[in-house]
């Protein structure tokens, strides 16, 4: 059941338009200021940072996209092919489906070409109330040889499932008993309706090393949800949630406002470098992007490349002409409101 849902999640993905309809990023909002003279070469410009220890050659993350189906196994190697040649990160889709029927574990494993880089595990928070703990976590883990575990908080997407796991209660203490027993640091992760203050101090005060905030803006899984609905009435209910949720731009200042020590992503609707700079102008450690990716991921790592290779260029250009040499100089970089005040 979990295979066929993460097919139908990948179809509607490739065949649908699921982006947010009404509600941007928020990136647009914001413009950096040119500077004419950067008074050094743009062949100077270095884009490496490092993210939970881990060095990365320009700040993208690869999130979460999919796994569970043998479709998913190819495009998992393709993204995994990628982020090995451009050293960048990635992360797997929910392992949900591998832990309940083994047959599809090989649909996650990509270290047998990707031995280098750093990799996110994957599961839905609310399974830790539903008989999963501390040792399902390690299953995760172990099972493609991960760095991290990313708990993806999905409220919504739960309400407007068929059967969804709607109870959230206690799962706080719940996600404070993996952070402490896991030997890897855990990341916390909206599915596409961004992370407040609020709930980003709660999960670094409990032990979250990390906070991707998957904003609004980019793919809506509400607009998802909506294909698959059972009944007019839900299709009806998903359908008002298409402009829900706190739109990334905002939510990487709320998280990094919540957390100031903790390592953030920004993602939700990042299509460009001139985003990637952004995000982390406002706050981010790092960028994540998944939808304009899987296309290409459909066909081949190297097309995977040809696309990420272009969003690096975008990123340093960017920073040549805001004169941000270094991540460091990136992150002092001031923001304009768009149409304010100059």
């Amino acid at each position: 059941m979990h295979s066929q849902r993460k097919l139908e999640h990948l179809r509607i993905c490739l065949e649908e338009n699921v982006e947010s309809p009404g509600l941007g990023a928020g990136f647009d909002d914001y413009r950096f200021t040119h500077r004419a003279l950067p008074e050094f070469d743009l062949a100077a410009v270095d884009t490496a940072t490092t993210f939970l220890g881990h060095p990365f050659r320009a700040p993208i993350l690869l999130s979460a996209m999919t796994g569970g189906t043998s479709a998913a196994q190819a495009i998992n190697c393709h993204l995994a092919e990628a982020a090995q040649e451009l050293g960048l990160g990635l992360g797997v889709g929910s392992q949900r489906a591998a832990i309940e029927d083994p047959d599809l574990i090989n649909t996650y494993q990509v270290r047998q070409v990707a031995p280098d880089i750093f990799l996110a595990a994957n599961l839905g928070a609310i399974q830790l109330k539903h008989g999963y703990g501390v040792a399902e976590c390690q299953r995760a883990v172990d099972m493609i040889q991960a760095n991290a575990l990313v708990l993806h908080l999905n409220p919504l997407q739960e309400s407007l499932q068929g059967n969804g796991n709607t109870d959230f209660s206690g799962l706080l203490a719940r996600i404070e008993a993996v952070c402490r027993a896991l030997p890897v640091p855990v990341l916390a992760k909206e599915v596409g309706w961004g992370l407040s203050e609020e709930v980003a101090r709660q999960l670094v005060e409990v032990g979250v090393a990390g906070l991707e905030v998957a904003g609004a803006g980019g793919t809506s899984w509400s607009e998802v949800e909506k294909h698959r609905a059972e009944s007019e009435t839900m299709r009806r209910v998903a359908e008002a949630f298409a402009n829900w949720g706190i739109p990334t731009a905002i939510s990487i200042q709320l998280a990094r406002r919540g957390a100031p020590h903790a390592q953030i992503v920004g993602s939700g609707g990042v299509r460009t470098g001139i985003h990637v700079a952004k995000a982390v102008a406002l706050g981010a450690d790092i960028a994540g992007l998944a939808a304009p990716l899987l296309r290409p991921a459909t066909v081949s790592g190297q097309a995977v490349c040809l696309r990420l290779h272009q969003l690096v260029t975008e990123l340093r250009v960017a920073m040549f002409c805001v004169g941000a040499r270094t991540m460091t100089d990136l992150r002092r970089t001031p923001l304009q409101p768009s149409g304010g005040p100059v």
